[in-house]
């Protein structure tokens, strides 16, 4: 009997292990807080996995919160988006919120540190604000505004919250350290002026809180304990801190850093994946060569299968970029064990068995070979049937173990067939291939003993069901398209290739999410956007076996 060996504790398990016991916090309370400016990517699911797992396994509470703090690019379209992939991943939020929800705590928080002399109205233009910022050779120098009175700041805030600057003529800021060695302390902006309706707040509000102001703030009024992010925020959690340091509120929340998930061949900044959308480079965010949460379910992932990907690269604070083969591997081992096998047909030739009468019959096929339970399936066996282009050669060597003329093969489930003579069309094309079957060898070795080492896939052509499958490649040919200077110059043309053939009749009244392994040729699920009961499209979800195709 197999021992399951427990999985050592990352490096954030050991520490919420620690402030439960020294009595640090006594509620483990996380939260999902996506900006809905996109739809969620891979990377993001490695962040729900961990935030609401967490909260699963120490008995706590998980939120998933909208940081809507830019009307600019946040949709309601996208909220809900988000909602529907954290749902389909098998999650549950314990209170959805909105950081728009604290906008007035916010506004009331922003005041207090003007009152304390710690934040100030600056009318510098963004590019001015740049130039003054310096760089992290040479330190910033202050805005001729900073030294405003604490009078004159409110006065002016207030002026901006009524609608008296135009945008971009005045934004508040943390007077901290122009300064510091980090320059997220060099007085970050915390409020700049909008004019654009907000999918929450409508017109209510034109100044709108940056997120380094609203993050810290809206973990501590949700009593976050455990507030978790990308390393690419660990230098912001000196912000994070300062504010929370110099406002009135009493929940302390404190933040902490994983690295961020980077796949081989895919980018996951929401920037460059809303370029390939508006540039219509791909057939919108659910394009199933996406690596959007949408897209990975349009192809045919199952949420087991993300989820256990997520668990098997793990949490740490060390960047490094996961192989491709690597997420592929969970989806291809999901699959294996829960697909129904079926045959279809993707690059379609005729085969008319000339010794067998018009009479079709049908012969049970398992549905799954290792899993009697999962049942089986009629199969119509007819006169003519289609087989891969593929599966046939005039001529062939010794390694070629499919039909060959002159010589036999098996179909699958079913009789050998011997290959006597070719039609072609007027192109030159093989148009039907001539054969004649051995009526003796169903599910059994020819009774001469003679024998027959291949086995191709094949559809009846009187009930099999047009249909076409799309077969996916990468959609980037560098490793790190990230890394180029154009990511568009490294599309993968081929990254798409459509094919027009037959599937067995049993998927017709079957779900539209059900997954299937098409024998020999990979494991597909029909498209959940671009079908119809009347012509059937199917997504190749993964190959069979690992490819560096």
């Amino acid at each position: 009997m197999s021992v399951e060996v427990a999985r050592p504790k990352n490096f954030i398990e050991q520490k919420i292990d620690s402030d439960l016991e020294n009595n640090v916090v006594t509620t483990v309370h996380t939260r999902f807080p996506p900006e809905p400016n996109g739809f969620l990517h891979i990377g993001h699911a490695k962040s729900i996995c961990l935030n609401f797992g967490l909260a699963k396994e120490y008995n706590g509470t998980c939120n998933l919160r909208f940081d809507d703090t830019n009307p600019l690019k946040e949709t309601a379209e996208f909220v809900e988006a988000i909602k529907k992939d954290v749902k389909w991943l098998g999650f549950k939020w314990d209170e959805l919120r909105h950081s728009s929800d604290y906008f007035e705590q916010l506004y009331l928080y922003a005041k207090e540190l003007i009152s304390s002399g710690l934040a100030y109205v600056d009318e510098l233009t963004d590019d001015e604000i740049r130039q003054y910022r310096g760089n992290f050779t040479t330190p910033g120098k202050n805005s001729p505004y900073r030294d405003r009175s604490i009078s004159e700041n409110l006065n002016l805030f207030e002026k901006m919250k009524m609608g008296g600057f135009q945008e971009g003529k005045a934004c508040l800021r943390a007077k901290i350290d122009m300064s510091s060695s980090f320059m997220v302390m060099r007085d970050p902006v915390l409020y700049r002026v909008r004019f654009i309706q907000h999918h929450q707040t409508k017109d209510k509000w034109c100044i709108y809180p940056m997120y380094d102001f609203t993050h810290c703030i809206s973990d501590a009024i949700e009593n976050i304990s455990h507030s978790l992010c990308t390393l690419e925020f660990q230098d912001n959690r000196r912000i994070y801190d300062w504010i929370l340091d110099n406002i009135s509120i009493k929940s302390r929340p404190h933040q902490y850093e994983f690295s961020r998930l980077n796949l081989e061949y895919t980018l996951t900044s929401k920037r460059k994946l809303s370029d390939l959308v508006e540039e219509r480079f791909v057939d919108g965010w659910d394009d199933p060569r996406m690596p959007t949460i949408s897209g990975l379910r349009r192809r045919g992932y199952t949420p087991a299968s993300i989820r256990e990907f997520c668990s098997r690269i793990g949490v740490t604070k060390q960047e490094n970029t996961i192989e491709l083969n690597a997420l592929e591997a969970c989806i291809r081992e999901d699959l294996n064990t829960n697909a129904r096998r079926v045959m279809a047909v993707l690059d379609p030739v005729k085969v008319i068995i000339e010794n067998f009468d018009d009479q079709p019959f049908f012969i049970d096929a398992k549905n799954h070979p290792n899993n009697d339970e999962m049942g089986t399936r009629k199969v119509q066996f007819s006169r003519e049937i289609w087989i891969e282009r593929e599966d046939f050669k005039v001529e062939a060597n010794k390694k070629f173990k499919r039909l060959v003329l002159g010589k036999e093969v098996r179909l699958r489930n079913c009789f050998v067939i011997k290959a006597n003579d070719v039609v072609y069309d007027e192109y030159g094309s093989i148009k039907e291939i001539i054969c004649t079957y051995d009526p003796n060898t169903l599910g059994q070795d020819p009774l001469d003993g003679r024998k027959v080492k291949g086995v191709i896939h094949w559809v009846s052509s009187t009930n099999a069901i047009s249909a076409q499958f799309r077969v996916y490649e990468k959609l980037f040919n560098h490793k790190n398209p990230a890394q180029v200077e154009d990511f568009r110059t490294e599309l993968n043309l081929k990254s798409l290739e459509t094919f027009n053939g037959f599937v067995e009749n049993s998927v017709k009244e079957n779900d539209i999410e059900e997954r299937y392994q098409f024998e020999r040729k990979g494991y597909f699920t029909q498209d959940n956007k671009d079908f119809s009961k009347e012509f059937l499209i199917f997504n190749q979800i993964v190959g069979l076996r690992e490819t560096n195709k």
